[in-house]
């Protein structure tokens, strides 16, 4: 796979994943309950709930199912859309008091905002890895399933990528049944409040 031109690129992807859409909010979340901020930590909560289908799509890639440039491309649309779609945690992030947590938060919220968008965009070229089991096997798709693989083999040793898979699509299914549920049923109800019941 070292033919592939662009495959320090998708590691660079991986490492600026790992940092900004894990690390960060992490560290966000535990600073955002620390200070007893409730808008930030139902913001960051949210987001961890719509970016778990990252989570979903490193297991469907380890298994090498062609859904998983899809769900990847997606969790990219989505997790901008989750940080910027509440109208009341928006409000009450703008009239928080100046801190560096509400500083950093909001400069992180921007750069994740960028970031996903432009590996949105990145990705399209990629989307076709979904068509076919022949089209995953190539190396143009390959270079993407690399990462995945090296994380089975330091945290999933002696799984097979198989059940791994079938981990990644039954929470496939479970995320997209909520996901369904939020947009037909409490999308209705609530509108863009996220706290409103």
């Amino acid at each position: 796979m070292n033919e592939v031109w662009f495959r320090q690129f998708v590691w660079i992807d991986y490492r600026l994943a790992l940092l900004f859409l894990v690390f960060m909010p992490l560290i966000l979340l535990i600073w955002a309950f620390v200070q007893k901020a409730e808008a930030m930590q139902r913001l960051l909560t949210i987001y961890w709930r719509v970016s778990s289908l990252l989570a979903i799509t490193i297991y469907l890639m380890i298994a090498q199912y062609p859904v998983s440039f899809i769900s990847g491309w997606m969790a990219r649309i989505l997790i901008p859309i989750s940080l910027w779609f509440w109208v009341d945690l928006n409000d009450e992030i703008d009239y928080h008091a100046n801190t560096p947590l509400k500083l950093i938060l909001t400069s992180w919220r921007w750069g994740i905002t960028v970031y996903s968008i432009l590996g949105a965009i990145a990705l399209i070229p990629f989307v076709g890895c979904a068509v076919s089991e022949t089209a995953i096997k190539t190396p143009y798709c390959q270079v993407w399933l690399e990462a995945p693989l090296l994380f089975k083999q330091y945290f999933h040793y002696n799984s097979t990528p198989t059940f791994l898979g079938f981990l990644g699509i039954v929470s496939l299914v479970i995320y997209l049944v909520c996901l369904t549920y939020f947009v037909l049923v409490k999308l209705g109800k609530q509108g863009r409040s996220a706290t409103q019941q």
